[in-house]
């Protein structure tokens, strides 16, 4: 099975290229589910039917979904729903608010993530595709199985406990609601589910992820932090897809000054990303809607190829911490440190050598670090960021090799 999850900065028609994908691998004769994680769900709009909360058939090997919170709220946590519907009541809320009071900000991202290992497990599908919402959502989400990890081994066992010794006098005397072993049994395979779901997205042999961009300078940058931090998630990442770029045959003088700006920031995404692959979309002449635009567009993107391919392996750049710092490790084969300029400016590093730039923009953690040692070895560059140490290379800046 491939799990291909496409992410992007809100209206850079990210669903219209999942949207599209889905039905390549659908006429190519894969069982292939297309599934929605957006809150603000379009998915419907691009096949041009409605969708549901379960997987929907739209035509021969093709089914769509739109995650709905409370259905999945339901359908995955209703021991949990039912506690916390007890807990609101008892706050003195009226039962309806109750129940719409249970999908607590996050349940979203959630309800997306057990969706997706439910559907893996069951084997129904021989692809998934996730249009994820835009990148800060879909950070939150996988980030979501780090964060339930931590708390599942540091804070679950002592709040487990805790209730297990207050429930007997808590609950006769003060009437608390208080969670039973079965809510809290309820939690802690929700989390195994979430541990697993990181399991299987950063698997590389069976999930990537594509980012979808326009050439435009604040979508460049978005698309290059979801980037690094993608990476510092071990998530793999094998695609960049360059949307809405205008056709070089368009005469038209108001697209003049259009088309130059989409070259000079075509080159800053070749910059950005390099060495992964990046494919072009056109703006197309009329809205990217139903199954003849949808199958226009996977033309465009992917040609002859197969789109469950993987179309690069490995990490173009890994930050792994350790000793109190962090080291950024970047392969650069068959390169002298002669030949090997850096320079720092806030967040962003920029690797040149020769004529080629790399811009690289560092996670929050590394950004008020200083960097204490830069190594060219193995055909590896290594950056150490840390405390200030005596004999610490001086972090680069502007205007520093």
């Amino acid at each position: 099975m491939r799990i291909i999850l496409y992410t992007g900065k809100g209206g850079v028609g990210k669903t219209s290229v999942a949207a599209a994908t889905a039905l390549r691998c659908a006429e190519l004769g894969y069982r292939t589910l297309v599934l929605s994680t957006d809150a603000a769900h379009s998915l419907a709009d691009s096949f041009d039917l409605a969708l549901a909360a379960e997987p929907k058939e739209i035509k021969p090997n093709l089914w769509g979904q739109e995650v709905d919170v409370y259905y999945q709220m339901a359908k995955y946590w209703s021991t949990v729903q039912s506690y916390l519907s007890q807990v609101f009541a008892w706050r003195g809320l009226d039962d309806v608010v109750a129940e719409e009071m249970t999908a607590f900000p996050g349940m979203e991202e959630l309800a997306s993530l057990l969706e997706i290992v439910y559907h893996y497990d069951s084997g129904r599908y021989d692809v998934i595709i996730i249009d994820a919402a835009p990148t800060g959502e879909t950070l939150k989400l996988l980030t979501f199985p780090e964060v339930a990890r931590w708390w599942l081994e540091k804070i679950f066992p002592i709040q487990r406990k805790a209730a297990q010794l207050l429930r007997p006098m808590a609950q006769p005397l003060l009437n608390i609601p208080l969670p039973s072993d079965e809510v809290f049994g309820a939690i802690k395979d929700g989390a195994q589910q979430l541990t697993c779901m990181h399991d299987l997205l950063s698997d590389p042999a069976k999930s990537t992820i594509r980012l979808v961009l326009n050439p435009e300078k604040m979508v460049i940058k978005e698309a290059q932090r979801t980037y690094t931090y993608l990476n510092l998630y071990d998530y793999p990442v094998d695609l960049v897809i360059s949307n809405r770029i205008i056709p070089s045959d368009i005469q038209d003088a108001y697209f003049t000054s259009w088309k130059e700006i989409q070259a000079r920031y075509g080159q800053a995404v070749e910059e950005a990303f390099s060495p992964l692959p990046i494919r072009k979309i056109p703006l197309f002449d009329q809205e990217v809607v139903g199954e003849a635009m949808l199958r226009a567009m996977a033309q465009a993107v992917f040609g002859a190829d197969d789109p469950t391919r993987i179309f690069f392996q490995g990490k173009a750049h890994n930050i792994a911490k350790n000793d109190g710092g962090y080291t950024l490790t970047m392969p650069l084969p068959l390169v002298s440190k002669e030949a090997v300029d850096l320079t720092r400016i806030q967040d962003e590093l920029v690797i040149r050598i020769g004529n080629f730039r790399r811009n690289l923009i560092l996670p929050r953690a590394l950004v008020p670090l200083p960097v204490t040692e830069a190594k060219l070895e193995a055909n590896e560059l290594r950056l150490r960021f840390g405390a200030e140490e005596s004999g610490a290379v001086p972090s680069p800046s502007k205007g520093e090799g």
